[in-house]
């Protein structure tokens, strides 16, 4: 239990507790609500991997050979309830999903390709600067783990598209979410 301060003016006081983060996560978890799916037109032009068979070819050469530039869609699941932890300094979130590759026929018809666990560990940091309520967030430790290689093509090489997620989401994924949660003006 932790003391709340004695108010000598007005303010607003908001106190979430580990149990009611995780309640929530929890009912986002079992009514299927932590799924994305993700086609190629939905990345920046910039993105530094396009979801195409030739971009992935550098991954996954079979995966090239077998579907020469074809469009790809990646589903995002989770795979266990988020958990978050809160401490005096900062929140930490550990993220637990999957990340299904599939290959988009000119038929629509989809062909899986390969399935990833990506397994996340996330810090957020609030902060009040002046009357400004902002946070950041960061990653921390590996992401990919290597679950099965689908249809018959060779799981990716794990290691090269880590490297190229983490960079794309610091490029990307973190200055989005630090923009979402800072800065706010404080009332």
């Amino acid at each position: 239990p932790t003391a709340l301060p004695a108010a000598h003016e007005p303010m607003l006081l908001l106190a979430i507790t580990e149990f009611v983060a995780n309640s929530a996560a929890f009912a986002y978890f079992t009514a299927g609500a932590l799924r994305r799916n993700i086609s190629s037109n939905m990345l920046p032009r910039r993105f530094p991997l396009q979801l195409r068979t030739k971009s992935m070819g550098v991954f996954s050469p079979q995966l090239q050979e077998r579907y020469p530039d074809q469009p790809m869609e990646l589903h995002l699941s989770a795979r266990r309830q988020p958990l978050l932890s809160c401490h005096p300094d900062a929140l930490h979130g550990a993220l637990f999903s999957s990340a299904e590759a599939f290959v988009v026929l000119p038929n629509a018809t989809r062909v899986p390709a390969f399935l990833l666990n990506i397994d996340a560990n996330v810090t957020g940091k609030p902060t009040i600067t002046g009357n400004r309520l902002g946070g950041t967030v960061s990653l921390r430790g590996p992401l990919c783990l290597p679950h099965a290689g689908l249809m018959g093509l060779p799981v990716p090489q794990v290691k090269r598209l880590e490297t190229l997620l983490k960079f794309g989401l610091w490029l990307f994924g973190v200055p989005w979410a630090n923009s979402e949660c800072c800065p706010h003006p404080v009332p």
